[in-house]
Formats: C-alpha cells, structure tokens, sequence
C-alpha cells in the first residue's frame, strides 16, 4: 500500500487531526543512506513528523526541521513541503541499541536528551518563521508534542512510530497529530486524554494493517470524525546536476581550476538522498568558463 496523509476534524469541529502512513517513505530513507535500526526509528519519526508539519503549509511552503542532541547519531535533519514531499538524514547513520523490552529500539540514547529542536518555515514571506524549544525526552514525539505547545502555542499530541526487521529494513511506520482548536470543550479534552493514555503504539497500528482513517476512527470512533483530505507522501529529492553545477560555479574559478589540474574531475554526493554526480574535465572546463574570476 502507497503512503498517504489523511487530514480530518474531529468532535464537531473541536480537534484537527492528522494521520500518515509513512512505511515507503521511511524505507527509501533508510535505504539511501544504510541506517541501522535505531537510527532508522529515530530519522523515520523526525520524517514522519516533518511530512504531517509540511502538509499543514500551503501552496509553496517550505518547512525544515533540524535535531540536534548529545547522542551519538549526532543532528537530524528533515526537508518537506506542503505536496507532501519529504527527504532527511542523520548525520550518524550506524546507530543501534536495543531497548529495555523486547523488540524495543532506544531511541533516546541514540538522540540524547539535551540539545534542540528547530523548525524553519519558508512561506514565501520576506522573512522565515523559526522556533526552537529543547529536547524534553529524546523520542521525538514528545519533543514535538512540547514544540508545537511552546513555540505555535497550539495544545497538541503527537504520536510517531517506526517497526524495523531484523535486517534492518522497515517493516512500519506511521503518526497522528492531534490539535486542539480554541474553545475545545473541557470535556473533549478529558476524553482524550483518556483514549491517548491507553492507546496502542502507531507503528503497531501501521504494522497490522491499520490505515490513516481507521487509526482516527479508533481514536475518535467513527460518527466523531469528518475526512477533509487524502494526499499521497514520498521520500522525493529536488537535487540535480544543474543544481550541482551552479554550486560549483559558485566557488570561483580558481576552485574550479584544482579540480581540474589535480583530479581530472569531480564527484559530489546530495546529503538528503546519497545521490552521486560525475563531472568530466570536459564539463568543469565549461563550468570554469562561466564562474567568477576569483578576487
């Protein structure tokens, strides 16, 4: 089954709900850049929220999120946008501990629990919208849960969730984000706060064969929840080689010029997607024609 996000309303119009299942997604993530299995969970849980965050946005929003604790997998860092794209890495990838239970990942020893959370919006403004609140946990939904409540103020509770096999491939992974709007009646609040408190793992949802609609109906059961919006999601790159050029031709000629006299060449890899891309003497020497002349 394809990804996909669900966005819906819930208890008359009191509580905005998004659900995602991400297990595609996360897989291409993990493949690209060889994540073991906590590093996985923890990359994935960052995507997972970062594809929910972007499709909050519209139109040409940008949003990326960056973790940064005292763990060993080092900083996260998640791109999307409003179509549902979504790309990321860790700076880390070969993490793995076990957790405490069985079949467990520790993913707060592998992200620590000092350090921040950033998330920048480009919503085609002058300026960005930036928020940064540290880390309460290190399992990153609670981190998230705490962001949107300190720094957009909105009550929120996210849930994030990554299975991963034994061969480290993923095997599930999905969330929900839930948001109360103002005025929600103390009485919706206290029953969900109730339904949350003993609700089952979304990784374990996703893994069963759950999907975005029927998690929310098991939060909110069926007559209590409205469907707004479908839309697929995608582990998608906006690298290319003409990006790579006009940063080439941004280091100046003389830059240009060493890499043509010592190595005949070049190769550079994209961060978010572990793509390569392979340029010829030929084709530096056109580069170096059209760059700057160092000052």
């Amino acid at each position: 089954m394809n990804d996909y996000l669900v966005k819906a309303l819930a208890y008359n119009g009191q509580v905005r709900a998004y659900a995602v299942s991400t297990t595609e997604m996360v897989a291409e993530a993990g493949r690209r850049h060889g994540t073991w299995k906590t590093a996985s969970a923890a990359l994935g849980r960052a995507m997972t929220a970062g594809v929910m965050m972007g499709a909050m946005g519209k139109g040409d929003t940008k949003l990326t999120i960056k973790i940064e604790g005292n763990g060993p997998l080092g900083f996260i860092l998640v791109d999307s946008n409003a179509n549902g794209d979504a790309r990321g890495y860790v700076a880390n990838p070969h993490v793995n501990f076990e957790g405490k239970e069985k079949g467990k990942l520790d993913v707060t020893r592998a992200v620590g629990t000092e350090g921040t959370l950033t998330v920048v919006k480009d919503m085609g403004l002058k300026e960005n919208f930036s928020g940064q609140v540290p880390l309460i946990s290190g399992e990153l939904g609670e981190d998230f849960t705490y962001y949107f409540a300190s720094s957009e103020q909105v009550p929120s509770s996210v849930a994030l969730g990554v299975l991963v096999n034994p061969d480290d491939t993923v095997k599930a992974a999905g969330g929900f984000i839930l948001q109360l709007l103002p005025n929600t009646e103390e009485s919706v609040i206290a029953e969900l706060e109730a339904i949350l408190s003993i609700f089952p793992p979304i990784s374990q949802l996703v893994d069963q064969g759950l999907t975005p609609e029927e998690i929310l109906v098991q939060l909110f059961t069926e007559e209590n929840v409205t469907i707004l919006e479908r839309m697929p999601v995608q582990f998608k790159c906006n690298c290319s080689k003409e990006r790579f050029e006009n940063a080439i031709i941004s280091l100046g000629r003389d830059e240009i010029k060493a890499m043509i006299d010592e190595d005949g060449g070049a190769e550079v890899s994209c961060h978010f997607c572990n793509e390569y891309y392979n340029f010829d003497k030929d084709e530096l020497m056109a580069l170096y024609q059209g760059a700057k002349k160092s000052v």
